[in-house]
């Protein structure tokens, strides 16, 4: 593996680090990975050749974490992979071409939207200043004009994901882009929408919480358990009263799942069941429609065997034995 960069003598060589690195990158790359990068970088200086065997046993980590840290590295855009090697990326050259580059299609119609909505731009700079502490990287400008544009978002949601994502310290661009397009798919634009979409998130916590305890599930569900509580909540409109009637019922299962507790749940739906005291008044009509039919089948099991006691007599009748003059003996 190859390392390109400018060489010097080491003697008068340092190793440093654009401070773009340090706004837009650090607090994305694991510690093993970041390891990888600075020695990299470190040997880029005097175009090195290394075997990752060799990087490996240098770095005191397995192979596998150099081949990850490779991997992230290069889809990070902070190394390229070269048929033998990698070159390692100048952020300062790729930061300057990615602002300008967009800016010399669109300059008109940037000045025109940033004359029309001087709010956005405040918004721009309480950002800055509140979470970046006014060193915000460049790039997350043309990202945050991104999200304005493509999520239709106002001015308190854009503070509000910022927020977001700085109190879980995930305050990275992918954490940032995986909120703001899962607030886009939920229809999310204002400061009503979050409201009611933090509601409904409130809510659906407080009940998966409830239904892990009342199974005795101490570990976290499962994507797909989680799916199944969505679509009760609120496609099924059902509450945790009548989802408790279900889990109940599982009480006469062996090894209940989700699974079956959505078939008892969705049968309820289908039937236009929508209330908790419509499915007991189901369930109890259920309860004595059962009984009559065991009774039911009570009384056919006794007819039959009165039956069959019946024919046995006949045959034993029929068997008696005759005397000499036709009648019978006695």
């Amino acid at each position: 593996m190859k390392l390109e960069n400018t060489q010097k003598p080491m003697i008068f060589s340092e190793t440093s680090l654009p401070d773009l690195f340090f706004v837009d990158y650090l607090s994305q790359i694991p510690g093993d990975y970041l390891k990888v990068y600075l020695y990299l970088l470190f040997l880029a200086k005097y175009n090195k050749d290394i075997k990752l065997n060799d990087l490996s046993k240098k770095l005191s980590l397995p192979l596998k974490t150099i081949n990850d840290a490779t991997a992230f590295l290069e889809e990070n855009s902070l190394i390229i992979k070269k048929e033998r090697g990698f070159i390692i990326v100048d952020l300062q050259e790729q930061a300057l071409h990615k602002l300008y580059t967009p800016n010399l299609k669109i300059t008109s119609e940037k000045v025109e939207e940033v004359s029309k909505n001087k709010s956005r731009a405040k918004v721009i700079e309480y950002i800055n200043n509140k979470y970046f502490q006014g060193i915000m990287g460049p790039a997350w400008y043309n990202d945050i004009d991104l999200w304005f544009r493509t999520y239709n978002f106002d001015e308190q949601v854009m503070i509000a994901l910022f927020d977001y994502c700085f109190n879980r310290s995930a305050l990275h661009k992918n954490y940032v882009q995986t909120v703001a397009e899962a607030w886009g798919t939920s229809k999310i634009q204002t400061w009503n929408d979050l409201d009611l979409y933090y509601q409904k998130q409130e809510k659906f916590n407080k009940i998966k919480k409830d239904i892990a305890k009342k199974l005795g599930r101490h570990g976290s569900l499962t994507q797909y358990e989680e799916a199944y509580i969505e679509k009760w909540i609120f496609e099924y409109n059902y509450d945790m009263t009548i989802i408790e009637i279900a889990l109940k019922r599982t009480t006469l299962k062996s090894a209940p799942n989700f699974e079956y507790l959505n078939n008892v749940i969705s049968d309820w739906h289908d039937r236009n069941l929508k209330t908790a005291p419509d499915i007991e008044a189901f369930l109890e009509q259920r309860k004595k429609q059962k009984q009559e039919e065991k009774k039911l089948q009570t009384q056919v099991n006794k007819a039959s065997f009165e039956q069959r006691q019946y024919e046995n007599l006949n045959f034993l009748y029929s068997n008696i034995p005759m005397d000499n003059t036709g009648g019978n003996n006695g």
